[in-house]
């Protein structure tokens, strides 16, 4: 078996978690190749025992991997999938960092629940992708052009709200006036849409959510439509040019620019743990049930 490591920061007491990680599947003789930066991070710190010299490390990913363990929290999570691609490696998502909705395995568990996965006691949970593509062509898009969370357009060097003409399959839906529009996944439903007013979808089901930011006409309300829709975004306003997100990565667009938003032609794998679902995640992170009276 082949396991890719990768992780963006080292975090307060990072060596504990990455020494049980490694520990683990060095006893089981899997095959580790390390994201390179990764190690040059390791490596900085002194309190991790194995030798590195041998372990192999990579820049890009192949096919040939079996599984790729990401340490960290969501957004380091949002930054492997841009390693995966559309390969299909599962994902196992190791928290380190704080909530974690993307991230299921704890670090008080790393042990057990990495023996579980490497006995295949686990379960695929397949996530949608959001796709994007502009007119006039923005260079800025042609490589990295998917997210799993969400697109989300922001005004730029200003107070002032800007316009978002929206439409839906090639209907006009409406103009938000805001200070921008997201387009998220059931996936992103948990982050930015969700604290701007959005629902909370389960990753399962089959769309995208429309969430306006701070918008100046009260009557706008987050809207659910099918997965299968195409959204086209045009954005006017004071400044010659806006923000536009994809997770973590951020591009500038010119006014004027169509945005086309539609469902990617691939999905990324997560891996689950048999004991873990959505519900139980959702009820845990956000306190769901927990009485607060007393």
């Amino acid at each position: 078996m082949k396991i890719g490591i990768y992780g963006q920061f080292y975090h307060e007491k990072s060596e504990t978690h990455i020494q049980l990680i490694l520990d683990a599947l060095q006893k089981k003789n899997v095959e580790i190749v390390i994201e390179e930066n990764f190690l040059s991070i390791i490596n900085k710190h002194q309190n991790i025992s194995p030798d590195f010299s041998n372990i192999a490390t990579f820049k890009t990913l192949d096919s040939s991997y079996d599984l790729f363990f990401s340490i960290g929290g969501d957004g380091t999570i949002l930054k492997s999938v841009t390693y995966v691609g559309d390969l299909g490696i599962p994902i196992v998502g190791i928290n380190t960092g704080r909530l974690g909705f993307l991230a299921t395995i704890q670090k008080e568990k790393i042990t057990e629940s990495i023996n579980q996965i490497l006995n295949d006691e686990y379960i695929i949970s397949e996530r949608s992708l959001l796709t994007i593509s502009t007119k006039p062509l923005n260079s800025e898009f042609t490589n990295l052009n998917f997210a799993l969370n969400e697109v989300a357009v922001n005004r730029k060097n200003t107070t002032s709200m800007i316009k978002v003409e929206t439409e839906v399959n090639g209907k006009y839906l409406t103009s938000y006036w805001s200070d921008g529009l997201i387009v998220a996944t059931p996936t992103g439903s948990t982050g930015y849409s969700l604290s701007c007013g959005g629902p909370v979808m389960d990753p399962s089901t089959n769309s995208i959510v429309i969430t306006p930011i701070a918008p100046h006409n009260l009557n706008a309300r987050p809207l659910v439509i099918p997965d299968s829709s195409t959204i086209s975004l045009k954005v006017s306003g004071r400044e010659e040019s806006y923000l536009v997100s994809m997770d973590s990565r951020i591009a500038t667009v010119k006014n004027n620019t169509t945005i086309t938003i539609k469902r990617a032609s691939f999905t990324v794998k997560f891996v689950q743990l048999m004991d873990n679902s959505f519900i139980k995640t959702l009820r845990k992170k956000l306190l769901w049930g927990e009485d607060k009276r007393n």
